[in-house]
């Protein structure tokens, strides 16, 4: 299995099926301050739907689709990014992440490499990244990331019954090259 430094006591590796203990007991640690910020599905309350939402990224990632790399400071899974979305024939993508505790430097960095990775390495075109309007570290992610915010979709996002305005970021190839100079 590979794994990326992202600094001396954080690296990014992929989550797979066997990972499910390993990623449900984070959930249980992150659940409540993640669940407003990503889509249901993702938020398990067991090892069965930990295991149900690793096996779903990894059907995805063997058609050449989603992948799902956590993020782990000394050696302890503390979140992750993924590629929500990938269609390589499209040229494109959607970058997502999830962090039990903000502000340690680790989601850009991680971020990073997956862009550069499709860029780099599979030649996609565009990425992007969706956010909710009122989640300011997730768009100053995005920034930091050189993304351009292209839209609002208006109240496209709804959490325990309220609709929330959803950003929406991207950052195209010639735009990625440029930064990476």
């Amino acid at each position: 299995m590979f794994s990326l430094p992202l600094r001396d006591d954080a690296r990014l590796g992929p989550l797979e099926v066997w990972h499910a203990e390993e990623f449900a007991a984070h959930l249980d640690r992150a659940r409540e301050h993640i669940r407003p910020w990503v889509g249901p599905s993702f938020v398990t309350d067991d090892v069965a739907g930990a295991r149900a939402t690793l096996r779903r990224y990894a059907e995805r990632h063997a058609d050449d689709g989603a992948r799902l790399y956590g993020i782990r400071r000394d050696g302890v899974l503390v979140g992750g990014v993924m590629f929500t979305a990938f269609d390589a024939a499209a040229g494109s993508c959607e970058v997502g992440c999830w962090l039990a505790a903000e502000g340690q430097g680790l989601v850009t960095p991680a971020c990073r490499a997956l862009l550069d990775w499709a860029f780099t390495s599979r030649g996609l075109h565009r990425a992007e990244w969706h956010c909710r309007a009122d989640n300011e570290r997730s768009s100053a992610v995005a920034k930091r990331l050189g993304m351009t915010l292209e839209g609002v979709r208006r109240e496209a996002w709804p959490y325990e019954g309220t609709r929330y305005d959803k950003q929406l970021w991207a950052v195209l190839a010639t735009e990625w090259r440029a930064l990476s100079r």
